[in-house]
Order: structure tokens, then C-alpha cells, then sequence
């Protein structure tokens, strides 16, 4: 039996990274992949699940490479690793509408493998899934288009992570203050209401 498709090609790839200085530095320095989004979550996810932010890097016809850095995250000494490696490795499939996201969650939720989660970011509302080789996949729909302030965004949490990352036990709530002196010092004298680009 043959069954159309519905989805436009890959969102993004994700992975975890435990070295965010150098990552940045790699893709958007060296590669001249420009950081287009980011996503600061406070409180997301399962118990014991670290805060995090997840940065996108733009690679080309629609397509993003993003990473996630853990907050409190030791590399090579945190028992919780695994599980975060595990939980941040997936690949986002790129769906155009709300019909097609849930036309995705009706064909998983009648199989041997039904929607494990459904979730609204920030710009985007997604369904997850762990195929059958225990490999999260995403699929994803836009929620408003990106604009350019989500640009600015991006750049200031990420250039807020590279300094937050030098500190010998970085946190969310640090990165959160150090993006929040960002902000001023961009826009300091800036009339009310201005626009961010």
C-alpha cells in the first residue's frame, strides 16, 4: 500500500554538545553558519532534566543543524549524560500545516508506534516518536514565521552562553543574567517600542 507524504524535508538535526564555546565557534566562525534561533528552557522537560538552551545554526534551503548545552552538565562525570544524549539526538521533519502534523500523529497513533508527545515551542508545534530502532523523530510545523528580532534573540543568548560557558560553573540563571545585560547594553537609550534589528 502506497501512502503519500506530507512533509517538506528536514527542519533540523539536533545533538547535544558539552563544549558550546567551541561548537559556536566551529559552525558559525569557521563554517559561516549563521545562528538563526534559539530556544532558553527553564523547567522543560522530565523530572531531573537539566535547563538548557537549544541554538540553531542556518545550513541552507530551509535546513538547521542545532545543538543543546545542559546547564550543570559535567561532561564525562554526570551519570545523567547518557540519558541526555540519548533524549537530545533526533532528526525534525519539516511539516507545512496543522492538517499535516496531525494527519502524522492519526497514522503513528494507529500503528505499533504511536505519538509519544505533542508539544508547542516557541515558533513551532511538534509530535515525537522513537522509531524502531529507538531514533527520536520530530515532526514539526511552523507556528508564525521567523523574524528578524528572533535573529536578534538568537545572537544575543548565544553570544550570553559563550561568556556564561568561561565561568567555572555556569547556570541558567547566570546565562539569563548575562543575556539580560546584553539586551541593555544594545539598546541602552533606545526609545521605548524600538524595533530590534
Amino acid at each position: 500500500m502506497t501512502q503519500s507524504h506530507l512533509v517538506r524535508g528536514v527542519d533540523h538535526a539536533a545533538f547535544p554538545t558539552f563544549a558550546p564555546k567551541e561548537t559556536i565557534h566551529f559552525y558559525r566562525d569557521v563554517l559561516g553558519f549563521p545562528v538563526v534561533h534559539a530556544t532558553c528552557a527553564l523547567g522543560w522537560g522530565p523530572a531531573r532534566h537539566p535547563d538548557f538552551i537549544h541554538f540553531f545554526f542556518d545550513i541552507g534551503q530551509g535546513d538547521r543543524l542545532a545543538f543543546f548545552y545542559y546547564f550543570g552538565v559535567e561532561p564525562y562525570r554526570d551519570d545523567n549524560i547518557p540519558e541526555l544524549i540519548h533524549r537530545a539526538r533526533h532528526l525534525a521533519i519539516h511539516v507545512g500545516t496543522e492538517e499535516d502534523l496531525m494527519e502524522y500523529r492519526r497514522r503513528l497513533d494507529a500503528s505499533n508506534w504511536p505519538c509519544e508527545l505533542q508539544v508547542r515551542h516557541e515558533t513551532v508545534e511538534s509530535i515525537y516518536v522513537h522509531d524502531p530502532n529507538g531514533y527520536l523523530i520530530e515532526f514539526a510545523r511552523p507556528l508564525r514565521a521567523i523574524t528578524p528580532e528572533d535573529d536578534v534573540d538568537a545572537n544575543l543568548s548565544v553570544e550570553a552562553l559563550l561568556a556564561v560557558a568561561d565561568e567555572p560553573a555556569p547556570t541558567f540563571a547566570r546565562f539569563l543574567e548575562l543575556k539580560a545585560e546584553l539586551i541593555a547594553e544594545r539598546f541602552a537609550g533606545e526609545p521605548a517600542g524600538v524595533t530590534l534589528v
